[in-house]
């Protein structure tokens, strides 16, 4: 396994993180812990979840992850060995309404939301806590353009987040603070903040693939100018660029045979750039999805993958990507279909 320090901490983090939401869907409790306790034994210290989760959402299901996770650290005593990251879910999709009476970033659904995925972990602290979303209205999760329209009566409260978000800190049941689904507005208007002296968010967790790479156009600027970390998450588009998809194959148990609204990387145009990307990695004698992973693992911006699997297999399969290194003749390839068919997935 490969190391680096998220920036702005003294966290030092597996090149690969392991994402968890398929944990209480697609995985039993007995499955996560096999997943979790080979991917620590593969050196990933780096391990990603949300209280939202699993995945797809349902109140049956939700916080299943966590507790899961939680007790696994109980039992196995890794609490000290893993960086411990979770999510607060963000409003609006009104299919998360359920989870508490308001879904926003007030002092009171921060604190309910934090609480209960403490208790779920069973962990007295954080090492890194995200906000899932932003409270305004943002082009992610399949939307392409941005809408002026829903934005005209939010309220910018980033300094009073921020505030509440401090105060967890102080009182030590989170360590470090960062964002998910964040654009570069967002990003900057939090650094606004900081530079009047409020906390740093560290992070920013985004949905990047060979599909999805708009991030690319601006915010890694950002990301490099004001060294802040980038976990890119979803880097095989929901199995998409695993290949497994092709010539309208649809595997039994396969995430998106599983729940067909899961289309966001199944278009005609994703499947048409993912059967380039595939030519090139058989040409090369490599596996897509290696080759997929090993191409975000590689970007200069990246901090670490955010990977997932529903098998020992496929997450043995994902963990060797960090020991896979593109030519410049590979990357060329990629980069022209890049150029031919850009950002398919929104």
């Amino acid at each position: 396994m490969k190391y680096t320090t998220l920036p702005n901490t003294p966290l030092k983090v597996s090149k690969i993180c392991l994402g968890t939401m398929t944990f209480g869907r697609q995985n039993t409790e007995k499955e996560a812990h096999e997943q979790l306790d080979f991917a620590l034994e593969k050196g990933i210290n780096f391990i990603d979840t949300a209280e939202m989760y699993a995945v797809p959402f349902t109140m049956e299901t939700q916080g299943l992850t966590e507790q899961y996770i939680g007790n696994w650290l109980t039992a196995s005593g890794n609490r000290d060995k893993v960086v411990l990251a979770s999510k607060i879910t963000g409003p609006g999709r009104g299919i998360f309404k359920d989870i508490r009476p308001n879904l926003d970033f007030s002092a009171a659904s921060l604190e309910d939301a934090l609480h209960k995925s403490l208790k779920r972990l069973q962990t007295d602290h954080l090492d890194l806590y995200q906000l899932h979303w932003p409270e305004r209205s943002v082009n992610i999760f399949g939307v392409r353009e941005y809408n002026h329209k829903p934005n005209q009566e939010w309220e910018d409260n980033i300094s009073e987040i921020l505030e509440r978000l401090e105060n967890f800190v102080k009182e030590g049941k989170v360590r470090h603070i960062g964002l998910s689904n964040e654009t570069p507005f967002g990003v900057m208007r939090y650094m606004e903040e900081h530079r009047k002296g409020k906390l740093k968010m560290v992070s920013v967790q985004n949905a990047y693939s060979l599909l999805q790479r708009r991030d690319e156009i601006a915010l890694a600027e950002v990301l490099q100018m004001e060294n802040i970390g980038y976990l890119p998450y979803s880097p095989l588009a929901f199995g998409v660029l695993s290949g497994k998809y092709l010539n309208n194959n649809k595997p039994e148990n396969a995430r998106v045979t599983l729940f067909p609204n899961y289309s966001r990387y199944s278009s005609a145009s994703s499947l048409k750039a993912t059967a380039k990307y595939n030519t090139i990695a058989q040409k090369y004698g490599l596996s897509l999805t290696q080759m997929a992973l090993a191409f975000v693992n590689t970007r200069p911006f990246v901090t670490s993958n955010i990977i997932g699997a529903t098998s020992l297999i496929q997450l043995s399969e994902n963990i060797e990507s960090i020991n896979i290194l593109l030519s410049e003749e590979i990357l060329s390839e990629i980069e022209k279909v890049h150029q031919e068919m850009p950002n398919p997935a929104p």
